[in-house]
């Protein structure tokens, strides 16, 4: 095979072999490959030039450099992480426990001081820790982990107020445990009164409060606590005598539910207490919670300012009182359980769906946007982390007799501390 180059005056024309111009060709880009290294070399070199050349920028901070270093990690330390988490995209309620050997936890029933003795499990005896290594994991998106000097960074200068019942009441104790070690013994305080509690962080001008309102609404077993549960009324229609407190607050966190479920028909109230329980009507409690809640509902409406304030409502805790639902019909309740439910169907008896349905419908129907946290579902998993026979009752502690009969005082409606209450704290401070 040859190329035919015409020759000019010729008839014919010349054959040049073919390897010939291969070669001439493979020559011509050869020198082009080195022509054009040339120039990217110049430029590079040029470039390095006008660089060296360039004023070198003054160091405007006249702090040491130890001092800078310490500053840039103390921002590393709150660097906000929630790129990690879509609040939007992230279902917290779908997911596994997965558990964590080296996992510690940010306190300890010892370490804080604030912890009521009803929900310190270690303190009180309970001889295995692995409740505390469970780590909750969403199936499509990770929870970033509680860093307390984050939280407080966000809480500068702020009410955070946690409002609702005894399992409410924990919640509020393991935001404060989570976060008061990072603040010096005089920089904080703490103050109880019998329905309002106000820890403060001085240096962060911020207050983490709880208020004991296990209905929401106003009741005549609030304080003193009515234990003869056919005598208690709710006042369906008024939270007059405590909003107060609430008003002003930068983040509420309201929650009730366990208080409702007394029994099948609630005495609901409209109007004063002034004649006891006359006119005090019997209503199926999904009926009495629903009017309860839109009360609620109407008083963040037309008080809270949404602009300046967030709102959350946690879904119910659930109990686990009847160890059949989790396959072990001739168990003790929650007694001498340590692990969580691996079936990721389980919903156990002590959950009311129909009642979540009357929080989903009222929220639903606010003008004020409210943040709705399902803590429900991750929580019925963990069978293992309630308070059981490691606390008290009635102020004092359980007796060995008592802790003998764990059927009958075993209590899986509280949860320990450190413990289930750390994971809803996890989820609130993403939310925030």
């Amino acid at each position: 095979m040859s190329f035919l180059i015409p020759n000019r005056g010729a008839v014919g024309g010349t054959r040049i072999p073919l390897s010939i111009i291969v070669l001439v060709l493979c020559g011509f880009m050869f020198f082009a490959l080195l022509y054009t290294e040339r120039i990217s070399l110049m430029s590079s070199s040029s470039s390095n030039f006008l660089r060296s050349k360039s004023c070198p920028r003054k160091n405007i901070s006249s702090k040491p450099k130890e001092k800078v270093r310490e500053e840039r990690s103390e921002k590393m330390d709150v660097l906000d992480d929630r790129f990690e988490f879509d609040p939007e995209e992230c279902n917290v309620a779908a997911g596994k426990w997965v558990y964590n050997s080296s996992a510690e936890p940010l306190y300890t029933d010892e370490s804080c001081p604030y912890i009521d003795r009803q929900f310190s499990c270690m303190k009180n005896g309970r001889p295995e820790t692995d409740y505390l290594r469970w780590e909750w994991q969403p199936d499509d998106c990770t929870i970033p982990r509680f860093n307390p000097k984050l939280a407080m960074n966000k809480l500068r200068g702020k009410r955070l107020l946690f409002v609702g019942d005894s399992l409410q009441r924990s919640q509020w104790e393991s935001f404060v445990c989570l976060v008061e070690s990072i603040i010096p013994e005089g920089e904080k305080s703490m103050k109880r009164s019998k329905k309002y509690f106000v820890f403060k962080a001085k240096e962060y001008n911020a207050s983490i409060e709880f208020y004991w309102a296990p209905f929401i609404v106003e009741s005549n077993t609030d304080l003193p606590v009515i234990l003869d549960m056919k005598k208690r009324v709710v006042k369906v229609d008024s939270v007059e005598d405590r909003s107060k407190y609430w008003e002003g607050a930068d983040i509420l966190v309201f929650n009730t539910y366990v208080w409702w479920m007394s029994g099948l028909r609630m005495k609901a109230l409209w109007g004063s207490f002034g004649n006891g329980e006359s006119g005090a009507e019997a209503l199926d409690t999904p009926v009495a919670y629903r009017l309860g809640l839109k009360t609620w509902a109407n008083w963040v409406d037309s008080t809270v300012d949404s602009n300046k304030t967030k709102v959350f409502f946690t879904t119910m805790s659930p109990t686990h009182t009847r160890s059949a639902d989790w396959g072990k019909p001739n168990g003790t309740k929650c007694f001498n359980e340590t692990e969580p439910v691996k079936d990721k169907r389980f919903w156990g008896t002590g959950s009311n769906k129909q009642m979540m349905k009357v929080v989903s419908s009222v929220v639903k129907h606010m003008a004020t946007h409210v943040t709705v946290i399902n803590i429900t579902q991750l929580s019925e998993y963990r069978i293992d982390a309630h308070t059981s026979v490691y606390t008290e009752t009635g102020g004092k502690m359980l007796t060995a007799e008592q802790r003998a009969d764990p059927m009958r005082n075993a209590d899986c409606i509280h949860w320990c501390l450190p413990g289930l209450p750390d994971t809803w704290n996890r989820i609130l401070l993403a939310h925030l």
